[in-house]
Order: C-alpha cells, then structure tokens, then sequence
C-alpha cells in the first residue's frame, strides 16, 4: 500500500511527541545571551555553551504544549481570524466576484498572465516584510482568483505563500531575515544588497517558471477562466473595494510610521469588515453572520499554527535547542571552506526544523557560524547568506511553518500533494542558492 503523508494535525502532533522523547535523549544546554538595547532582541555568546539540568517532557507536558502553543501565538491567529471574516464579509457583499469579472474580462485570453503577476505580487510583500501568516485569511479569493485564471487551489499557494517564501529567502531588504542576521552576525545592516539581489532574481525565475509550469499543467480549473462576467460592476462593489485598499493602505502606513503588527492588522481589519458589510448592504446582522462564518471557516487553520508551535514549546521548555546547534555546527569547523559553506546550508535548513522562526534562527545560529567562516577565512556575509538559504527556503516544506500548514488547510490542498510539487523545486533553489554562496564566497 503506497505510503500517505497523515493528516496535517496528526503530523504536527507527532511531532510533538518526537521532540518529546528527543527530550529524554538529548542533553540540555544553553548557550550564555546578552540583550541588544538597541533592537531589544537577545543574542547568543558562542563561547558560553555549558550543560543544564535536564527538564525532559512528560506527558503532561506534551498535551499542554497545545494550548500553550495556541497561548503564544495569540496575535498571529487574531489576524487568521479577523482578516479572513472580514474577506468572507467582503465575498458576501458580491464585490469580490465583480473585481474577478472585470480582472477576467480585461485579460481576455491572457488570463494566465495574472499568475506570474500575482507571484511577482506576493514576492514583494515577502521581501519586504516578510509576510506569510497574513496570507491564510487570503486563501479563499485566492483560489477563485486562480481559478478564474484556469488553475487549481495549489497554485494559489504557490503564488501566494510559497512566492512570499523565496521573495524573503533572498531579500536584501527583508528585516526579520538579513536585516537580524547580519546584526546577528556583527555586520552592517542591510548590507552587500547586490549578491543577495541576483541570488533573488535566479531563485524567483526558476520559482514562477514552476508555478505557471504547474497551473498549465493541472488545467481541471480552466472552464472557470472562460466563465462570462457574470458579477456585474456596481458602484456599491467599487466602493467595498476602495474599503479595502484603505484597509491596506492605513496598516501599511502604520507599519512605515509607528512599527505597527499583527494586532493593529487584526483591528484595521475589524474596522474594514463593518464598513465593508454596511455599505455592501448586509446590514448589521448580515455583517456580523458573515464575520462568524469566517472565523469558523478559519478555525482549523489557525488551529494548526498554534499547533505548530507547541513544538518549539516543548524543545525550549527542555533546554536541548542550543545543543542540536552545537552538535550540527561543530562538525563544519574541520572541513574545506566550499563544504563548510555547503554544510552551512544544510544545518540551516535541518535547524529550520525545530527552529520554525527565521528571525530567532539568526539570533541563534548566526554568533556561531559567523566566527567560523572567518576561521575558513570567507566572508561573514556568506555565512548569512547560507542562513537565507537554508533556513528561508525551508519555509517552503518544513511541517512545523504553521503559516504553510494553515494555508494549504485552508486551499484543501493536502500536504502530501503540496510536497510533490515544492520538493523538486526546493531542492534546485538549495542547489542554485549553495552554489552562488560558494562563488560568492570565492569571489570574496
């Protein structure tokens, strides 16, 4: 019998018990930290490992990891929550189903050009400001916007999430990636953007090349992309459209300004929901059925995120994640500067594992494996950009990405057929991005 992938909540929760027992196994450590007042984040000091008492799981704690998982990422389901009733209030009104007729209408026989568009789209809210948790509410108009494009639900992940995940990858821009690793890693900010730029440029080719290669092959949907407009255009559908691009346009203000999150993104929301339903005719009661019915449609996905990071929970409860990356990174300090560096790569995307935050893996990993690229006398920057290889393109398959989960949950794609299609081409932008980082790192 050909071996399934088990349900995504089954999977995340064994793995929690894997950790678990990891946690009767591997001995506790912890590297010594310091606080950096400037951007108030710890930092490890590499030379300070030392043994801890060892607090292994119990059952007791395996169960609680849930909930507590749930506890800690509060404010990123508040979002899964909030935004995507306020989308299913935007669907009710009609204008969703509009502004996707007049889309098709003005593409005409080029419809498949919106998903390279759209990739291009979601690459750039990666790069910037590394977006995936807020994509999940998106999900829902997004497969209606792929198939209106004549392509199934997956790529509609794949344009949204997934283009987001290597837009952040390889941004040289992106402050949760390079802008904390090359803190991390004693360098300037921001620093050296043009390696990171053409490292970018190759991996989002090769990415939207297997997109658009997938929706052409997967056409099930394409009789959508012939539907005649069908949702007429209302001056009351132009308005909820212009709700939400003020809904868009305030929180990205927000966020430029005064360093607005997820909290502020759940109230704008909130307050684009109301408007949006009011003036789309629902009425008070039709506005508050339709926010139910998205958060319920929501549930499931956002109750695998906080799922997902019960398993953090566990390892860090134990006190074993600092010496996983001791015990990966050791190894590298032997070897050639090329294997070292191609070992980088693959101690970040294996870490990226346990360790499903790229920010906190920078501020992990980074104060270790940058004074041992100088050691190999290469470049520190290599050693981040081995970090944004690693570490950033595994947000595309690892279990443990609760974003990634939540909005494949939400598409109803499966995992196992998600990694069917993701593997292939993850695999060739490790490969690309080790080999770049090598010369990169040859080059000086």
């Amino acid at each position: 019998m050909a071996f399934r992938v088990p349900h995504p909540f089954v999977l995340l929760f064994a793995g929690i018990v894997v950790v678990a027992v990891l946690t009767h196994v591997v001995p506790a450590g912890e590297y010594a930290r310091h606080l950096d007042a400037a951007t108030g984040r710890q930092f490890v000091d590499p030379s300070t490992y030392h043994a801890v008492a060892a607090d292994p799981a119990s059952v007791l704690d395996v169960l609680r990891a849930v909930p507590r998982g749930i506890g800690q990422a509060a404010d990123v389901l508040a979002v899964v929550f909030l935004v995507g009733g306020a989308f299913v209030v935007v669907d009710r009104t009609g204008a969703l189903a509009a502004v996707l007729a007049a889309l098709t209408r003005g593409l005409g026989r080029r419809t498949r050009l919106a998903i390279p568009l759209a990739c291009l789209v979601f690459a750039t809210a990666g790069a910037l400001q590394n977006m995936q948790e807020e994509f999940v509410a998106l999900v829902p108009p997004l497969v209606l916007f792929a198939a209106r494009a004549g392509a199934d639900p997956l790529t509609a992940v794949a344009m949204s999430l997934g283009s987001a995940a290597v837009g952040a990858a390889f941004s040289p821009v992106n402050p949760f990636q390079v802008g904390i690793a090359q803190q991390a890693a004693g360098l300037t900010a921001f620093s050296q953007p043009w390696p990171r730029l053409l490292l970018l440029a190759v991996a989002l080719a090769i990415w939207i090349a297997a997109v658009v290669r997938h929706a052409g092959r997967h056409s099930a949907f394409a009789e959508a992309a012939s539907m005649a407009a069908d949702a007429p255009w209302t001056p009351r559908a132009g308005l909820v459209l212009f709700i939400v691009l003020a809904g868009f346009v305030v929180f990205f203000a927000g966020l430029a300004r005064a360093g607005w999150g997820f909290d502020e993104l759940s109230a704008v929301f909130l307050g684009v929901a109301i408007l949006a339903g009011l003036a789309g005719g629902l009425g008070a009661a039709g506005t508050a059925r339709a926010m139910a019915d998205g958060l319920r449609e929501m549930a499931f996905s956002a109750l695998l995120i906080g799922v997902a990071r019960g398993i953090f929970v566990v390892l860090d409860d134990a006190h074993i994640i600092d010496t996983l990356v001791r015990g990966l990174a050791t190894p590298l300090a032997g070897a050639p500067a090329p294997v070292a560096l191609a070992g980088m790569v693959g101690v970040q995307a294996l870490l990226h594992v346990p360790v499903p935050s790229v920010s906190g893996q920078a501020v992990l990993t980074l104060p270790i494996l940058a004074p041992l690229s100088d050691l190999l006398h290469v470049s520190r920057q290599s050693a981040v950009l081995a970090y944004q290889t690693g570490a950033g393109l595994t947000e595309l398959l690892t279990p443990t990405n609760g974003a990634l989960m939540a909005v494949l949950a939400a598409a109803q794609v499966s995992y196992e057929r998600w990694l069917r299609f993701v593997v292939p081409v993850w695999l060739v932008l490790l490969l690309c991005g080790a080999v770049l980082t090598i010369v990169l790192a040859s080059a000086g």
